[in-house]
């Protein structure tokens, strides 16, 4: 079920992630590796995945909570960058790259709330038949 509300919440912790795809180009943080890109193709596709797992809410929760990881972390490295920048913190010019992390951070973290109330739903529903 696609309408679902948690859905919808999972789906824009999606948006985010490609919103800092589209973003964090620029973000060198180890090298010439794109951990940034590496991480916001991972979230995309652990969050289509949980979008269209709804069947079974139990991996849909794991597959959120691995992708509140991945997002935690990303936050880290995008700080790190942000903080080795030349200009020091007060430079006007520094990137929003580490709020869309965030906002999917939250955006999941309110899916698994409905998500686990659908869950007590269901299971309540089950113990009167």
């Amino acid at each position: 079920m696609l309408q679902r509300i948690q859905t919808i919440w999972t789906f824009l912790a999606v948006l985010a992630a490609v919103s800092l795809f589209l973003t964090g180009q620029d973000a060198t943080v180890f090298g010439s590796i794109p951990v940034v890109n590496i991480g916001c193709i991972a979230l995309v596709l652990v969050g289509l995945l949980s979008v269209f797992s709804y069947k079974n809410r139990k991996r849909q929760i794991l597959l959120n909570t691995i992708s509140i990881i991945i997002n935690v972390l990303l936050i880290g490295v995008l700080t790190y960058w942000l903080l080795n920048l030349s200009g020091g913190i007060q430079f006007p010019e520094k990137g929003i790259e580490p709020v869309f992390p965030l906002i999917a951070v939250i955006c999941l973290l309110i899916a698994n709330i409905y998500i686990r109330r659908d869950e007590r739903l269901v299971k309540s529903v089950d113990r009167l038949r």
